[in-house]
């Protein structure tokens, strides 16, 4: 039988707790991956005993009272608090989600909270996002024509060809879901993953886009596109309430019609 152990300097070491103030009676444990480069150490997580009287309803919330009133050394992203920009996403309590619209509520127990699975960690709850962009920029997500542009005019489309659109541009590029995925886990190198074939889905359905074939043939690829096995994990994990899954089969579809 194979036996497989982690790296020494792999393991998530018990690290510091941080008590309530005195009087607090409304209390959630908050339990947050650390990890800093600089320091040498082993990853750990800290816990934090949060009054919850005291603290807005998102984990988000949580997370900002405890950098700003407990532990100013906690690194996370945020920017919108509205679910926007996918700035804060994280992996709470098992899923990947935006912090920012999860609420304490929703969790029972302890709140977990680690940075999004399988990416290179930077700090803490930060993750390098760096090859996710890249891949997003492969795909050319702007209009490409080559038809003249109307004189003084957009380029339009009936409402029919707009409502193709719906689940698709509501995409924020939190990588929920790609980072969900066993798939783009160990294939990240050539896969392109969920989130960034549903925006190229998102471009190829658009009427008024008139290089779909030229879509079509960057994603023709074993990897690229093929590599996804319908596990559903995106689609679970999205906290838009989008469906990756489908835009993909989708896209397989526009494949095998092309060939007809």
């Amino acid at each position: 039988m194979a036996e497989f152990r982690l790296p020494a300097n792999s393991t998530v070491k018990k690290g510091k707790n941080f008590k309530a103030e005195a009087g607090a009676t409304n209390i959630r444990k908050f339990n947050v991956y650390r990890w800093n480069e600089d320091d040498g150490e082993n990853p750990r997580l800290d816990s934090y005993e949060v009054d919850m009287d005291k603290c807005g309803p998102m984990v988000l919330d949580g997370l900002i009272k405890i950098k700003n009133e407990i532990d100013p050394t906690l690194t996370f992203r945020r920017s919108c608090r509205e679910g926007v920009c996918g700035s804060c996403a994280m992996n709470v309590a098992g899923t990947n989600t935006l912090a920012c619209t999860m609420a304490n509520d929703e969790i029972k127990g302890d709140i977990n909270i680690y940075p999004l699975p399988h990416m290179e960690v930077v700090k803490d709850l930060v993750t390098d996002l760096t090859h996710f962009y890249a891949q997003y920029a492969s795909i050319k997500p702007w209009m490409q024509t080559v038809s003249p542009t109307p004189s003084g005019a957009e380029r339009l489309q009936s409402p029919e060809d707009r409502a193709k659109l719906d689940g698709l541009y509501e995409c924020v590029l939190c990588a929920c879901c790609s980072t969900s995925c066993p798939s783009y886990w160990w294939n990240s190198d050539k896969y392109l993953g969920p989130a960034v074939l549903l925006q190229a889905y998102r471009w190829l359905v658009d009427s008024r886009d008139e290089h779909t074939g030229e879509r079509l043939d960057d994603l023709e690829d074993p990897f690229r596109l093929y590599r996804c096995h319908t596990i559903m994990n995106c689609t679970n994990t999205c906290p838009k309430g989008l469906n990756p899954a489908k835009a993909i089969a989708e896209i397989k579809k526009m494949m095998v019609e092309r060939q007809g």
